[in-house]
């Protein structure tokens, strides 16, 4: 029997356009690209850092509403307006993953963001 997705959505870290936060089917969640805007204003800051900041909270928050955490994420896919980027986003990967042995898979792509993003985090868990 098919499983079909469970949209989900969390309130400031969701899309405007009709695309859910992230889906879950079974064990597995797949999130959409998660921004850094602040999750209370809707604003995204214009400092990478804080950008950066934001998407890992606003990240915790989407997997934990699908019922998941870091720990479970497999693969972690980053997109990044420019190089300059990679600092902020290292920073949080290293507190957000302190393990060097314990630590997802992780590409990053530099690519023209829009609407003043400086980056956006997808990542698949897998809950035990």
């Amino acid at each position: 029997m098919p499983r079909s997705p469970r949209s989900i959505d969390v309130p400031g870290a969701s899309h405007k356009a009709p695309i859910p936060a992230a889906a879950r089917v079974g064990n597995i969640l797949c999130t959409s690209a998660v921004s850094g805007k602040d999750p209370k204003t809707g604003e995204l800051p214009s400092d990478s850092a804080q950008q950066a900041r934001n998407t890992f909270a606003n990240l915790k928050s989407v997997l934990a509403a699908g019922g998941a955490s870091m720990d479970d994420v497999v693969k972690f896919s980053v997109t990044i307006k420019d190089n300059a980027v990679r600092d902020a986003v290292n920073e949080q990967w290293n507190e957000a993953f302190p393990d060097p042995h314990d630590r997802p898979a992780r590409h990053i792509v530099v690519a023209d963001l829009q609407h003043g993003m400086l980056l956006q985090i997808e990542v698949i868990a897998v809950i035990a």
